[in-house]
């Protein structure tokens, strides 16, 4: 994940921040958007973190340039003005004596979550204080940019009819069907349509096009507390199992997502071969 050279490649371009009255198709969302239009202020991250994978097991732990993963991970978090708290949130017992050993509170949901959100939200209810908004860090991201968790916070906070926040960036053409990269679609007010593993919007051509601006999905995102707990109660959803996106059940049940677009080169572990690469990569940046 590149970290931006100037301030002015750390500025937020975000569409559309406009307020506004959802129309929500779920059961029930209507009424929840109306109790919900408030400032919230109070903001928790937190970092999911599992050992099982099938792709790399024991990712949390793996060492970059002699620190655990889900150390870089937190000690960045803990660098956005707008989190009051970070904690994990892991079922391992590993990993919880990793982060422990390193300062970081730890949050034990039970075994039977079935992805992050969910995680997420079995921590939330077991934080002796109460929050307005919790952030989902992803924990293979040891490079995310406390800007990036500012301004998914923000946007939420600005946009009452919205339950949820997440960024984009531009997409590489090489990464355009590469189904590890999450792409995005969003409307001219910067709320989201979309998300897919394949390419999207898909052309005639069947192929890339080169001048369209593309956006690739950073998996960060932002929550309404109340609407976390919500969330966890609804049923599983086609679009979501098909492509086993947990985003994708917000749009299905009709609620508001908002999107910002940033300046950033994604750097996220997916597999033990990128690590060679984010490591390579701190040390052109000279980052220890």
């Amino acid at each position: 994940m590149a970290l931006c050279s100037s301030s002015s490649q750390k500025t937020w371009i975000v569409h559309g921040i406009l307020a506004g009255t959802a129309i929500a198709a779920a059961i029930g969302a209507h009424a929840y958007l109306g109790r919900s239009k408030k400032f919230r202020s109070r903001v928790v991250g937190i970092i999911p973190a599992r050992y099982a994978s099938s792709r790399f097991e024991g990712k949390p732990l793996v060492q970059i340039l002699g620190k655990p993963m889900i150390q870089r991970t937190w000690e960045r978090s803990k660098l956005a003005s707008t989190l009051d708290h970070v904690v994990v949130a892991t079922d391992d017992e590993r990993i919880a004596d990793c982060c422990r050993g390193f300062g970081a509170d730890v949050i034990m949901p039970s075994e039977s979550c079935r992805n992050g959100t969910e995680r997420c939200n079995e921590a939330l209810e077991k934080l002796e204080k109460e929050y307005d908004v919790v952030v989902n860090i992803q924990g293979d991201e040891p490079l995310i940019e406390p800007e990036i968790i500012d301004g998914v916070v923000k946007a939420l906070q600005v946009a009452p009819d919205a339950v949820f926040s997440t960024a984009v960036t531009s997409l590489k053409p090489e990464d355009g069907l590469d189904p590890n990269r999450v792409k995005c679609v969003v409307d001219n007010r910067g709320y989201a349509i979309y998300f897919s593993r394949g390419l999207i919007p898909y052309n005639k051509s069947g192929g890339v096009n080169l001048d369209f601006p593309y956006m690739l999905h950073l998996g960060i995102q932002s929550f309404d507390s109340k609407f976390l707990k919500v969330y966890s109660e609804l049923q599983p959803t086609p679009l979501q199992l098909e492509e086993d996106l947990e985003q994708l059940k917000v749009l299905e049940n009709g609620y508001k997502m908002k999107v910002i677009k940033v300046d950033h080169e994604a750097h996220g572990v997916d597999t033990p071969e990128d690590v060679e690469k984010i490591e390579s990569l701190m040390r052109e940046r000279n980052l220890s």
